[in-house]
């Protein structure tokens, strides 16, 4: 578990990296829903320190509440189910 959740935290951050550098040179970008979902899934955290590293999506106010709303929710999950196995 803790090594899924580092994997796709690190996944989301790299993700947002990449839409950045793609939008700055008018390529092809990643979708909005693969973003999310990557968040969904695990990454909000990731997701929410890549925008604040990068300033990418931090004008989308859907991003700017749902990542870090969703993060916390995860951080409370996860600290749960650690308590739970220890």
């Amino acid at each position: 578990m803790i090594i899924y959740c580092l994997l796709i935290n690190v996944i989301s951050f790299i993700f947002m990296r990449v839409d950045k550098i793609r939008a700055k040179r008018g390529e092809w970008r990643i979708k909005e829903a693969t973003l999310w979902w990557l968040a969904i899934v695990g990454g909000a955290v990731g997701g929410f320190a890549g925008m604040r590293v990068y300033r990418h999506k931090t004008k989308h106010t859907s991003f700017k509440i749902g990542f870090p709303v969703i993060s916390i929710l995860q951080l409370i999950l996860f600290i749960y189910l650690i308590n739970q196995l220890a």
